[in-house]
């Protein structure tokens, strides 16, 4: 990874492994770039801008050169793009959760390093980069490590963990290369084997990102069709079911109360002098007198039963009861109602009228008997008046 440093032997003369990894971080740059543009995502392209400046700290250093001077210069910009490229890995995990804020602050402070690490190995030697720039390459190393680590306990990201894990590896080989006099061989070979490593965490992470994305996404859509549903089935004004979920669910309740002997009865509601109140007070006064008694309604009839506004003024209550404890919940409710707060709120005179039906054991049809609760609930109507 240096010029000017003692030379690294390895057991074959034929591999050179500084091009080694300045091929192989080429090659993670270019394949995070076309992970980008299908993601779109930008801590992946502060990963890319990392591993090509990784590329090119391997590239400098690749091969000598022929004026000494200039190789302690390459091996001095080698050290600081490292530097930068930890860096670059502590900006992508503030990426993955918001866009990082980049200060001009940040470059003032780097461009002193940047110029002692490429003037002084000119006149002072690779001596003065070495074991600083490998301290600083741990360092930021280290904190883009611990940064991925964080993420991983937070968004539970395996692939963040892989990659946090690497990083502090590759920071613990450089504080370890800071402590000798030359780069040995095995830890090139160390490294090889961390940036594959890290490489695959990010592609990991990448994964369980979009994995995750589409979680969200399902779950919005789950909620939003459930939204719509509620809308479709619901009356807007009363809160109550409407016809359209009667005739959703009529044919089940049916198929059931023949099949099982499950008692069914129809309770029919009808509002005492709606129409003269819409027609002296205004529909907005009309509109409050359905919402009340929708509202008493519902609070009264058990959640295994359904509330349904069958139109204008009138409601239908599909109850699991026979006949009898029919009439006689039906009548719990005109007394309830008549003694609730709702009505202490309502123009004077509106009252329930109810007439109760239950529906024949083989019965196939269900209008047969929504009609004989209709006449019922008249006849109760004109007994009351």
């Amino acid at each position: 990874m240096a010029q000017g440093a003692p030379t690294v032997v390895l057991d074959s003369a034929l591999i050179n492994p500084r091009l080694m990894l300045a091929v192989e971080t080429a090659v993670i740059a270019t394949l995070l770039l076309l992970l980008y543009i299908y993601r779109r995502r930008t801590y992946i392209l502060w990963w890319m801008w990392g591993w090509f400046a990784m590329s090119a700290a391997a590239a400098f250093t690749a091969e000598p050169l022929r004026n000494a001077r200039l190789d302690a210069m390459a091996f001095g910009a080698a050290q600081f793009l490292r530097v930068i490229a930890g860096l670059l890995f502590v900006v992508a995990t503030d990426a993955y959760r918001r866009v990082p804020r980049l200060r001009r602050l940040y470059g003032l402070l780097l461009m002193p390093v940047a110029i002692w690490f490429t003037l002084a190995p000119a006149a002072l030697g690779t001596s003065a980069v070495f074991s600083p720039g490998f301290l600083l390459v741990a360092g930021s190393m280290a904190t883009a490590g611990v940064a991925h680590l964080r993420l991983a306990r937070e968004s539970r990201l395996l692939g963040a963990a892989i990659v946090g894990a690497m990083l502090i590896g590759l920071a613990a080989v450089n504080a370890w290369v800071a402590t000798l006099a030359g780069i040995p061989g095995q830890s090139l070979l160390a490294l090889l084997v961390m940036f594959l490593l890290a490489a695959l965490g990010m592609q990991l992470m990448t994964f369980e990102d979009m994995t995750f994305e589409l979680r969200r996404t399902n779950r919005r859509l789950e909620a939003a069709q459930s939204d719509l549903r509620q809308a479709v089935i619901t009356d807007p004004l009363t809160g109550t079911r409407n016809r359209r979920f009667f005739d959703e669910v009529i044919g089940r309740e049916m198929q059931r109360h023949r099949r099982y002997k499950t008692p069914l009865s129809i309770v029919f509601i009808d509002v005492d002098h709606f129409k003269m109140i819409n027609d002296t007070l205004g529909h907005e006064t009309g509109d409050r007198v359905l919402r009340e008694v929708a509202t008493f309604l519902l609070r009264h009839i058990r959640e295994a039963d359904y509330v349904f506004r069958w139109g204008g003024d009138e409601f239908l209550v599909l109850i699991s009861c026979g006949e009898e404890e029919a009439v006689r919940r039906g009548r719990e409710l005109q007394a309830a109602f008549a003694n609730s707060e709702h009505v202490a709120n309502l123009p004077e005179g509106v009252a329930l009228s109810i007439g109760c039906v239950e529906v024949p054991a083989e019965a196939t049809d269900i209008m047969p008997s929504v009609q004989a609760a209709d006449e019922r609930m008249y006849d109760d109507k004109k007994r009351r008046r």
